[in-house]
């Protein structure tokens, strides 16, 4: 369609009313629309997620990705993302030289995207995707103080562990993220059970916590339940 035919939509429909029945169609189609983007998007990994923890699915800003990345400058090493959604971080960890740089993500439908993004950014096959339950994953906290390094730093962003006092925090609102340096944290004894975050990055996670690591990353095995080399 020409420019010159939607100016003359435009004002063929300016100052007409929509109606009742123009409302009901309207209200009709996007709650379609809704229901459409929900049962192929995000029903996929909402269904192992018990219900008092389910939230909307909100993909990492520009701000928050630089916020994450801020409280990682100067390190290097190996990278984890828990819950990546739209995998920006684990792209931008891997720019910044984190070696592997893998993310976990319970959503098939965002694990295509970040595939997909993976590929556009020219880092397919460098960096790793896997499909993973981490409701599985028990009692976090303790976990992560039990395999990590003490030289490994967590960093939680938009939800912050609820037991564990941050050693430095960075941006507000959604947007805000927070970090948690694990020999800190040891030394204060903050180790309660019931801690849980939506992200963690650490410096040298142990073997336990990387269950499908691709073969090619040195001292991890596949799980034997993945076909090998599958990301």
């Amino acid at each position: 369609m020409d420019p010159d035919d939607i100016e003359e939509l435009a004002m063929e429909f300016q100052g007409k009313t929509i109606g009742g029945w123009g409302l009901v169609q309207l209200a009709a189609g996007t709650g379609f629309a809704a229901y459409v983007m929900w049962a192929g998007v995000l029903m996929p990994g909402f269904r192992r997620v018990p219900l008092k923890l389910q939230v909307p699915y909100v993909p990492s800003s520009a701000k928050q990705v630089e916020n994450v990345m801020s409280l990682l400058k100067g390190r290097s090493g190996k990278m984890v993302y828990f819950g990546f959604n739209s995998s920006l971080q684990v792209l931008e960890a891997y720019k910044q030289g984190f070696r592997p740089a893998v993310g976990y993500e319970l959503n098939p439908w965002l694990l295509r995207l970040s595939n997909y993004r993976a590929w556009r950014a020219g880092c397919y096959g460098k960096v790793f995707y896997q499909r993973q339950d981490l409701w599985k994953l028990p009692l976090l906290e303790t976990k992560l103080l039990a395999e990590l390094p003490d030289e490994a730093r967590v960093v939680a962003g938009r939800f912050s562990f609820p037991t564990w006092m941050p050693t430095t925090s960075v941006g507000g609102g959604i947007n805000r993220s927070w970090a948690y340096d694990i020999k800190t944290v040891q030394q204060k004894g903050q180790n309660k059970p019931e801690g849980y975050a939506y992200l963690h990055i650490p410096a040298a996670p142990a073997p336990a916590l990387l269950p499908q690591l691709p073969e090619s990353v040195a001292g991890f095995s596949p799980s034997p339940d993945l076909p090998r080399g599958q990301k």
